[in-house]
């Protein structure tokens, strides 16, 4: 997930830092609508509005209720910039694919956030000289689609670099205070402990800069997790470390803590399954935890016969499900019932035939195709010697069983 655009300068940051405060009014001229509950965007779960075969928003809020999407992921440009792209490669200001998302799930009702950040490709806090103007960057996000909720996903590689994560807390304090009543989640990664030292280290650069956002959440899975118990042993190793850090009671951590997790099979052959959904969430809903969210709708249908649910995948579960199972649980967080009938699953696909086969010796760029263990695969940008399927978030892009 990865054009080039000079970094806006500290002056022209300052100049939109400073003009923040209507950015929400402004945005909600191009179509945004009343903001939703907080506990809407709370139990937002991740869509990729055009990547992994994006399913019908509107189809999935007639199915479940639900009302709010998260919609993963602006990057800084793959060529270099400190400009905002969808994925690294579709400019922000230029867009109308993700607008079009946008506006069919507002049309209904419903609103988004918008996930800056993720595992791989290169983040704004990487790319952009400072906090003021990676903040500059993100404000265009939130003007552009008249956003009350962005999510900053800050994991590995860009958690392991000081001066990037400092420029995005920066970036997020300044947002918080420039979008009055603009909900900010932190995702980060979680390990048994709650999370590691890199996540520690970022929740002191948050305290150290006076920067509490709604709330800090935590991805219990690719991690050695076994089911919901080993979550919810991580949430609460989570609310120590939260406690200890900003000298909170363990209330007033739970309200700031958050859980995102990986519905299915994880990418590391870990399963999480509807039942796990369930405990989890009915441990965050009786601790009064923030957030209950998970990657991603993209996942939430089951898999083909081909797949045998025997490897992970973007854009199904690999395990028993009828679709849209998973986001019902965030419907259910949100304080809504999802509706009693049972949705039909997704119509498996024909087959298409196989493009020309992989080769570990060729050089792929942005948009080639080759089949590879019975798919096909499109290229999201350069690569040589990587595997396709080899992780979710690599260079190539399932396109079905062929």
């Amino acid at each position: 997930m990865r054009r080039l655009r000079a970094c806006l300068g500290a002056a022209a940051a300052v100049s939109l830092a400073a003009a923040g405060s209507t950015a929400l009014v402004a945005g909600s001229a191009s179509g945004a609508t009343t903001a939703l509950s907080n506990r809407w965007y709370a139990a937002a779960p991740y869509l990729m509005p055009t990547d992994n075969e994006p399913p019908d928003p509107a189809a999935i809020m007639d199915a479940t209720g639900l009302k709010a999407f998260q919609l993963a992921f602006v990057l800084a440009p793959n060529g270099g910039g400190c400009t905002p792209t969808w994925g690294g490669t579709s400019s922000v200001s230029s867009d109308t694919a993700v607008q079009s998302v946008i506006n069919t799930i507002r049309a209904k009702g419903g609103d988004v956030s918008v996930s800056i950040g993720g595992y791989g490709g290169t983040k704004l806090g990487q790319a952009c000289a400072d906090a003021a103007s990676t903040a500059a960057a993100y404000q265009q996000v939130i003007t552009k689609y008249g956003l009350h909720a962005i999510d900053f996903d800050l994991e590995e590689p860009e958690y392991e670099n000081t001066s990037a994560i400092k420029n995005e807390i920066g970036a997020a304090k300044i947002l918080q205070q420039n979008n009055p009543g603009l909900y900010v989640s932190v995702t980060t990664a979680g390990t048994a402990d709650g999370t590691g030292w890199f996540g520690k280290q970022m929740l002191l650069e948050a305290k150290s800069q006076g920067f509490t956002p709604n709330n800090f959440s935590i991805m219990p899975f690719d991690g050695g997790f076994s089911g919901a118990a080993s979550q919810t042993s991580a949430l609460t190793n989570f609310n120590s470390i939260l406690q200890s850090t900003f000298g909170w009671n363990q209330a007033t951590a739970y309200a700031h803590e958050g859980f995102s997790g990986m519905n299915g099979r994880s990418d590391t052959g870990e399963y999480f399954s509807q039942a796990d959904f369930q405990t989890v969430l009915d441990y965050a809903t009786s601790h009064n935890m923030d957030r209950f969210t998970f990657w991603s709708l993209n996942r939430d249908r089951q898999c083909s016969p081909a797949d045998n649910g025997g490897r992970t995948s973007g854009t199904c579960s690999s395990v028993a499900q009828n679709s849209w199972d998973f986001a019902k649980y965030s419907v259910k967080f949100a304080g809504a019932t999802p509706p009693s009938t049972t949705p039909t699953p997704t119509p498996t696909p024909t087959p298409t035939s196989c493009k020309t086969a992989w080769s570990a010796t060729a050089t792929y760029t942005a948009g080639n195709e080759v089949s590879y263990n019975k798919h096909n695969w499109k290229a999201k940008w350069w690569s040589q010697n990587e595997v396709p399927g080899a992780s979710e978030w690599g260079a190539w892009q399932d396109e079905g069983a062929c």
